[in-house]
């Protein structure tokens, strides 16, 4: 019975990409903590993840003047805003202890995300070997 590589490694090769991207965002709040009226911007994974599972229909522009996808600018990744819980009077929304706590997390998920994909070639590869 043939088996695609796709349903293969499953959903793993899109988290991947969503923890890189989540990394991009976080890293660039922490480099944007004493900048004035920058807003925290970060990534709903589970939503992200479920609009990757459903393969959900992109907004597609046919003509220059047509409104663009927000989600565009970031590779069809839905970003959003973080929810301050103490704004700055310099209207900066970015709390460094939450931006380093969570791009801690993010960072030991993507990597035990990365070891599950790792573990999906390495049995391939075992049983193409007929290991």
């Amino acid at each position: 019975m043939p088996l695609s590589l796709d349903s293969y490694l499953g959903s793993l090769p899109q988290a991947l990409q969503l923890r890189a991207k989540r990394t991009e965002l976080l890293a660039s709040n922490l480099a944007n903590v004493d900048t004035p009226n920058f807003k925290a911007r970060d990534i709903d994974f589970r939503a992200a993840m479920d609009k990757a599972h459903h393969n959900q229909l992109q907004l597609k522009a046919t003509q220059s003047g047509h409104i663009q996808d927000p989600a565009a600018s970031t590779g069809g990744v839905p970003v959003q805003f973080r929810v301050p819980n103490q704004p700055a009077l310099d209207g900066n929304t970015v709390n460094a202890e939450t931006e380093k706590s969570q791009f801690s997390e993010n960072a030991v998920q993507y990597q035990a995300t990365l070891h599950f994909l790792s573990s999906k070639f390495s049995s391939l590869k075992a049983t193409l070997k007929g290991e």
